[in-house]
């Protein structure tokens, strides 16, 4: 594993307020965290494409404004 991700996790699993070790049920076991940081990032995935698919939409919107003004100064 990374060390810097080894460190934050060691931070993460310390108590803040008296800065030792907290005990066992308090502490987040690493599958439970992996589990948690996964969803997350399924969950930015999804909005991620979200707005992928909007910025497109405006992009085709735009296009589509363009020629059709370009093609009615045209013919006019």
């Amino acid at each position: 594993m990374n060390h810097s991700l080894e460190r934050a996790l060691h931070r993460f699993r310390q108590n803040p307020a008296d800065g030792v070790r907290s005990d066992v049920s308090t502490r987040v076991s690493n599958a439970a965290f992996r589990a948690s940081v996964s969803e997350r990032l399924r969950n930015v995935e999804r909005e991620l494409g979200d707005v992928k698919n909007r910025v497109n939409g405006l992009i085709f919107l735009v296009a589509g404004t363009v020629i059709t003004q370009l093609l009615t100064k045209v013919l006019a």
